[in-house]
């Protein structure tokens, strides 16, 4: 039995706005949907556990979002996600990152969480994420001190994605110039079309058109 351990965000803002916020539903649901198919099972855990903050629920064209929405073990589970500090990340295959705006006032910081996903990235697992997920990638540092994108090529949420969806002056920090600082190389392809990249047992993908593929991707390699 495989099994993910998803990171979600417990920020319930736009950065620093009133603008109700948290992780992207679609990202999460999207990816649940494709593990669920391939009987990959899932846990959801956050810095301070308890109640993780959603956006995005009231999508009306989205049969996938709804679906897993209105599942009562799916809202069981997000209304009661692990506390990241207890869990034992030796009983996971890979971990996910999905995306939304929360992370990068949480996760992109976070060194409990980044430990985490370290210690289980030189375990020989994987680590996923989508959209603004790879901010939490940011704060990985590897036993031998170095960052983990020094030496990965990865994807994620664009400036003209930020243009476009009108949160370029509202977010904490620009997610593309962190990310092609960071990183051994950071690509994009055009706004808001899938694209998935896969480099040292990190995959990442740009944008919420990029979920499924994502998850998709995580699910070959955990066969």
């Amino acid at each position: 039995m495989k099994k993910v351990l998803i990171f979600v965000t417990n920020h319930a803002t736009l950065g620093n706005t009133d603008e109700a916020n948290g992780t992207y539903a679609p990202e999460l649901t999207h990816a649940l949907d494709v593990f669920l198919n391939a009987s990959v099972h899932y846990d959801l855990a956050s810095i301070n556990g308890g109640k993780a903050p959603l956006y995005g629920t009231d999508i009306k064209d989205d049969a996938v979002n709804s679906r897993i929405l209105a599942d009562a073990e799916f809202q069981q589970r997000i209304s009661n996600t692990l506390l990241a500090s207890k869990v034992n990340i030796d009983d996971y295959d890979a971990v996910f990152y999905p995306g939304g705006f929360g992370l990068l006032s949480d996760l992109a910081t976070n060194e409990t969480v980044a430990k985490l996903s370290a210690q289980h990235y030189e375990n020989g697992g994987l680590l996923a994420a989508v959209c603004h997920g790879p901010a939490g990638l940011l704060p990985v540092t590897l036993s031998n001190g170095e960052k983990l994108l020094s030496n990965t090529v990865v994807t994620g949420f664009t400036r003209e994605e930020e243009v476009d969806y009108g949160t370029i002056d509202k977010i904490p920090f620009l997610l593309e110039e962190s990310l092609a600082r960071a990183a051994k190389q950071y690509r994009k392809g055009q706004p808001w079309g899938e694209l998935v990249i896969e480099d040292n047992r990190v995959i990442t993908g740009q944008n919420p058109a990029s979920a499924h593929a994502v998850a998709a991707a995580l699910v070959k390699h955990l066969a």
